[in-house]
């Protein structure tokens, strides 16, 4: 009897130590992906910055600047408000601005740029092709540029550069093809510090 009662006592401490050790790792994986989840919004952030810059006008250092506190969610939250009150905030925050970097690029021309950020460069040259063709001028500007950064980015500058016509016909602030290598020289080494900045790989294996 006394045995059965020690091994039923064992068992229970073994089954809690597992639950312990399942609900930490867990935690720690949670906190893991947050991390991950909150480094990309900044990056995002920052790069939907730069590029609503190139298509709307300002500078795009300081929109890029702006864009990764957005996207990062780094302001600050009053206090007295617990842990999850305030990751909850932050996260609605964040939604809150990548929604309207959506809107203001267009949906293909956003989607386009979260891939470049990531380096995928087929799945970005394939939405910023289709956001060219949109009806609503800043959608296809912002699709052409994200072409041309993209293609930048994979050293495929040739393939850059043939598209400065088509992007001097979209954008007016744009008179020359001299003009149009400087914007992409400035927006290409914005785009490879935005990535250093946030301790990923500045330019793509």
């Amino acid at each position: 009897m006394r045995l059965r009662k020690i091994i039923s006592s064992m068992i229970v401490w073994v089954l809690i130590v597992l639950i312990v050790g399942f609900m930490i790792a867990c935690s720690t994986h949670s906190a893991k992906r947050a991390g991950e989840g909150a480094t990309m919004g900044a990056v995002v952030g920052a790069a939907g910055g730069m590029v609503s810059a190139l298509v709307f006008g300002g500078n795009v250092g300081e929109a890029a600047a702006r864009g990764a506190v957005w996207g990062g969610t780094t302001g600050a939250v009053s206090g007295g408000i617990s842990g999850a009150q305030q990751d909850q905030m932050k996260k609605n925050q964040q939604d809150k601005e990548m929604e309207k970097l959506r809107a203001d690029l267009g949906e293909d021309a956003f989607n386009g740029l979260v891939a470049l950020t990531k380096c995928k460069h087929e799945v970005a040259l394939g939405y910023a092709r289709t956001a060219a063709k949109s009806d609503n001028k800043n959608y296809a500007l912002a699709g052409m540029w994200i072409e041309v950064l993209t293609y930048a980015d994979n050293r495929q500058e040739d393939k850059a550069r043939a598209l400065y016509p088509d992007l001097i016909n979209k954008d007016t602030e744009i008179v020359s093809q001299s003009q149009a290598e400087e914007k992409m020289r400035k927006a290409l080494q914005r785009l490879m510090d935005i990535r250093g900045e946030h301790n990923l790989p500045k330019t793509c294996g």
